[in-house]
């Protein structure tokens, strides 16, 4: 596979995995925990939302986080960028505004599984809110930014 096949595959890994974390998001917001809310019982409605919560989390943290992690510093890297570029207007202060959208993301995402771990409804589903709005957030600035 040639140079511009590779780097082809790296930015494919790398939109793959946040289409994913973001449409595993709205998929779980918009779809399944209400559903799971209006057809389960309660108990059965806590034991669901839990489990989903906790494989989501878990993929996250085995796939997505490490796919993100990995294609985003390669592509970085290919592109040449610096901590001094990421102050510069254009692209590097568009990727660093996109890096610390994706930092309060993932905070915020940790901040949710906690909640909900200690049975904090309401802090969990608005940091829930928190991570998917910020989630699209990194999804806008990341169409601001040219292909590598």
């Amino acid at each position: 596979m040639g140079t511009v096949g590779w780097w082809s595959l790296v930015r494919f890994a790398h939109v793959t995995g946040a289409v994913l974390w973001v449409g595993g998001q709205l998929a779980l917001s918009l779809v399944i925990l209400p559903l799971a809310r209006r057809l389960l019982a309660p108990g059965a409605k806590d034991r669901f939302t839990a489990a989903a919560g906790r494989r989501f989390g878990m993929l996250t943290g085995a796939v997505f986080l490490p796919v993100q992690l990995g294609t985003g510093w390669a592509m970085a890297w290919h592109r040449g960028v610096t901590w001094a570029s990421l102050a510069e207007p254009g692209y590097g202060r568009t990727l660093a505004a996109k890096l610390a959208l994706f930092v309060i993301v993932m905070i915020a995402a940790a901040g949710h599984g906690i909640a909900q771990a200690k049975g904090r409804q309401e802090l969990a589903r608005a940091l829930a809110v928190v991570s998917l709005v910020g989630s699209l957030g990194v999804v806008l600035l990341a169409t601001a930014l040219p292909s590598t």
